[in-house]
């Protein structure tokens, strides 16, 4: 039972359902429609997001296995309940899995977007976290092209809103950012930053939303996701110790529930947007659980 707790911990629960909802805005901005063939492909799509995901995350303890000894030792690799050929071994099945269902689903767009997320997943997790400018567009861009992989759920209107995958890498960069002070504390000016690129993403859904003439239930999520990432951000900002830092990442991580649900209302799915923001309880008591980072 431990090793499966420490398998569990390893590939970050919480963080998984943001990255399924990151499936359904994306659906949501295709225009899915809930007729049965759709609903086959996109349970295909979330199977492959939960693999990528967690492959991902997984890879990102691997390699960091050496560091965590110091630094986290209470990670399942560095505490010995998981050794590192297991968490290869995991991450690598879960990578297979979720390239596979992506491609399963017999729309050659998604497979290839799923290869170029475990590709850039990978890149991050080997060299591009240590990158001070590179690191967090690396890790956006995983985002952006969940965010894609959802969207070619109708692979023809790929070209028309795939420039709309940019939001989520500007989000993503600006928790990556704050994320690197999470241990030994940050700098209010990265924080300030950071909050800046928060807005240009809550702006950007905004406009988009009125563009398709359904500001009004944009703003709705949009106000609460407001809420969720800047009250924490700005304690951080006064404040920029461990603490404070990692309690604005996981409210950056868990919030990104409810900027899908942004993306999803600002394209007239109010239904699918309140399904996704259901998701954020699931993920909330998930978080108690498992570490979000």
């Amino acid at each position: 039972m431990k090793k499966l707790i420490g398998f569990l911990r390893l590939t970050r629960p919480a963080n998984i359902v943001t990255a399924i909802s990151d499936i359904l805005a994306g659906a949501a901005i295709a225009g899915y429609s809930g007729s049965m063939p759709e609903l086959s492909a996109l349970l295909l799509l979330i199977l492959a997001t939960i693999g990528l995901y967690g492959g991902g995350v997984v890879f990102n303890d691997v390699f960091d296995a050496a560091l965590d000894r110091i630094e986290r030792p209470e990670r399942p690799i560095p505490s010995g309940l998981i050794t590192e050929k297991e968490g290869t071994f995991l991450g690598a099945s879960l990578l297979i899995i979720g390239i596979a269902a992506a491609f399963g689903r017999a729309a050659y767009p998604s497979g290839i977007i799923a290869f170029v997320i475990a590709l850039a997943a990978l890149i991050y997790d080997k060299w591009g976290k240590h990158q001070f400018i590179l690191g967090p567009l690396n890790m956006g861009l995983c985002r952006g092209l969940n965010l894609l992989l959802g969207i070619s759920l109708v692979p023809d209107v790929l070209f028309r809103f795939g420039h709309f995958a940019v939001i989520p890498v500007i989000y993503i960069a600006a928790i990556t950012m704050i994320s690197r002070g999470e241990v030994h504390g940050g700098k209010s000016k990265t924080i300030l930053f950071a909050g800046f690129l928060y807005l240009v993403v809550i702006v950007s859904i905004l406009y988009v939303s009125i563009g398709q003439g359904n500001s009004v239930y944009a703003v709705f999520f949009l106000v609460i996701l407001a809420i969720l990432i800047y009250v924490p951000l700005l304690k951080a900002f006064q404040a920029p110790i461990g603490r404070n830092i990692g309690r604005a990442v996981r409210a950056g991580v868990l919030a990104l529930i409810v900027m899908n649900a942004s993306w999803a209302a600002a394209f007239g799915a109010l239904y699918l947007a309140l399904f996704i923001v259901l998701l954020l309880p699931v993920s909330i008591l998930l978080a108690k659980l498992f570490a979000v980072t």
